[in-house]
């Protein structure tokens, strides 16, 4: 009797079990913590029937990696331009979507003083050590250098200034990891590698969540700079992976995004 039910159960199952499909999603760092929670969303919708298998990292460097051959289904980028040269070498599936946006921050040591207002001179200032990340491994660090040349506008010399003195400190293909459960940016702030550090402004919130005593303060207008997040599916993945970028744009997908301080994409529904 017992040996006749577990066959009826699996006999039940094989539908499920051979439909399986694990999808691979590449996706930009700053993304970690929506999208693990986006991840197990869409696992639960399709009642086991498919798996998200992540991996994070700056975009630049899963841009390259997906080159050489690692095995994507879906590609989520901070910035528009690494998934468009995906697609142009061929190896998208469809169109590029704009499913989320961001905007850069400033984190600052505790102590520090620096306000919106005052940015500009704190940057600026001699004794001031300015953190971001590695321009073009990381698309954080191309704002960040965009941040510079709208400064330039403002103070002729700013530009030269800024670049010379920041420091690289994150998002390199050698750049140091932080400690398993740590926030990298509290972790660069907690050992003391920069006064001020160019983030997005979701990771100074999950920075600050980790090291209270750090301050975030809102970047002035006049060098504000947006972030525009892309996404692509991959030639040649699995159907599954459509599905879970239509999740991502969708309603339960970009609520969460939401959550952790996301804008909203054009593909959003």
């Amino acid at each position: 009797m017992i040996r006749n039910a577990l066959a009826s159960i699996m006999i039940a199952l094989l539908p499920t079990m051979a439909h399986a499909e694990t999808v691979n999603i590449y996706a930009a760092g700053s993304l970690k913590a929506a999208l693990t929670e986006i991840a197990r969303a869409f696992e639960a919708q399709s009642n086991g029937a498919h798996t998200v298998a992540t991996e994070f990292a700056a975009s630049g460097l899963l841009r390259d990696r997906i080159e050489k051959g690692e095995p994507a289904h879906v590609f989520a980028s901070a910035n528009m331009e690494h998934p468009r040269s995906l697609a142009s070498r061929g190896l998208a599936s469809g169109t590029v979507a704009l499913f989320a946006r961001n905007q850069l921050c400033a984190l600052a040591r505790s102590g520090l003083a620096v306000t919106t207002d005052t940015l500009l001179d704190v940057m600026l200032a001699a004794g001031t050590r300015l953190g971001t990340s590695t321009p073009k491994a990381d698309p954080a660090g191309d704002y960040a250098y965009a941040m510079f040349e709208m400064a330039e506008k403002l103070r002729p010399g700013a530009r030269a200034t800024l670049e010379a003195k920041a420091q690289q400190l994150t998002g390199g293909p050698t750049s140091p990891k932080a400690p398993d459960g740590r926030n990298l940016y509290a972790w660069v702030m907690d050992t003391d590698k920069a006064d001020v550090f160019l983030t997005y402004c979701t990771n100074a919130v999950l920075a600050r969540k980790q090291l209270p005593d750090l301050k975030i303060v809102e970047v002035p207008r006049s060098l504000a700079v947006g972030a525009d997040y892309g996404m692509i599916v991959l030639k040649d993945a699995p159907a599954a992976a459509s599905a879970l970028a239509a999740f991502i744009g969708g309603a339960t997908g970009q609520a969460i995004l939401a959550k952790y301080g996301f804008g909203r994409g054009d593909s959003a529904n």
